[in-house]
């Protein structure tokens, strides 16, 4: 037996005991070379940090603009359909002669409106004897007209609106075919 295994030592301990591989401390240069690499590491970790940082703040400023160009629309799609009453009234009023008077005011306010809204970026979609634009326009049907190109905007159902490049409401249209097509 022993001398360790008779001072109550098990058999465990006394293996632990025994040396086994020695761990080879590494060398200065090694040292220098993992902190050197390490450095690297923690470079490039920055950089991307950073990047990311860069892009965060541009997204953020291009959302910003985003919204503060758009902000209006909510609203303006509501006044659309006042518009939209406002050219029916003065379709109408047009064919009395009696209204004459109240035709021409609210014609001068239609103006007035539609001038103030188009500082603001809403143009009216309401050209006819254009091309069709399925972009801007929504065609509702066909009509032969032999006068006009085929896919000509012929006649106008309901105008549409932009705010800025952004469409509101697509413009309804009644689209040109040639006869026989």
């Amino acid at each position: 037996m022993s001398k360790k295994e008779s001072e109550g030592l098990g058999p465990e301990e006394v293996q632990a005991e025994t040396p086994v591989e020695e761990i080879q401390e590494p060398t200065l240069e090694e040292k220098y070379a993992q902190a050197l690499a390490d450095i690297e590491e923690l470079k490039k970790e920055n950089l991307r940090v950073l990047a990311d940082g860069e892009n965060f703040k541009k997204r953020l400023t291009r959302e910003k603009e985003e919204y503060f160009r758009f902000a209006t629309s909510a609203i303006l799609e509501e006044i659309i359909p006042v518009m939209d009453n406002l050219d029916l009234a003065l379709a109408h009023g047009r064919q009395a002669e009696a209204c004459k008077d109240l035709v021409t005011g609210v014609e001068m306010t239609m103006n007035i409106f539609l001038d103030t809204m188009k500082r603001h970026g809403l143009v009216q979609i309401a050209a006819v004897d254009v091309p069709f634009d399925p972009a801007v326009h929504e065609a509702m049907g066909q009509t032969e007209r032999d006068d006009l190109d085929e896919n000509t905007v012929c006649q106008m159902l309901q105008k549409g609106y932009m705010l800025k490049d952004r469409l509101l409401r697509p413009a309804k249209v009644m689209v040109s075919r040639k006869a026989g097509a």
